[in-house]
């Protein structure tokens, strides 16, 4: 199915994102450990994150329209990023992952591939150790 469709059609385009990443920063508001990495509004941060998977995942390039390249590594360099905020990053995103994928009943081959993403990404953005 894949091979004629991008991951973001695959999905269902944009609004499987934005529950992926609501269902994430829900996790987040009340974590300890990553809730003082974000800023006090998370709304900004909901919004380009979204952006970002979206385009990433094959949609619209709005992300970009907007703030230039993502540049991954250098937004995320101001935080200390050990293997405890990965894993706390980690259990968020993919609990959150496995939630909307059930809900909205994604194809397998989909949510696998943006889940091999996401852990690459979260150890790609480790800065300390």
């Amino acid at each position: 199915m894949l091979r004629q469709l991008s991951v973001y059609d695959a999905v269902g385009g944009h609004p499987f994102f934005v529950d992926l990443v609501d269902g994430f920063y829900a996790g987040v508001s009340t974590d300890p450990l990553l809730r003082p990495l974000y800023p006090d509004d998370l709304a900004d941060s909901r919004r380009h994150l979204a952006g970002f998977l979206t385009q990433y995942w094959g949609g619209p390039t709005t992300y970009s329209d907007e703030r230039g390249h993502p540049r991954l590594r250098m937004r995320h360099a101001p935080f200390a990023i050990g293997d405890a905020e990965r894993d706390a990053w980690l259990r968020h995103m993919l609990g959150s992952l496995d939630a909307v994928a059930a809900t909205r009943a994604a194809p397998v081959e989909a949510v696998a591939r943006i889940r091999t993403y996401l852990v690459d990404v979260a150890e790609f953005l480790v800065n300390t150790r």
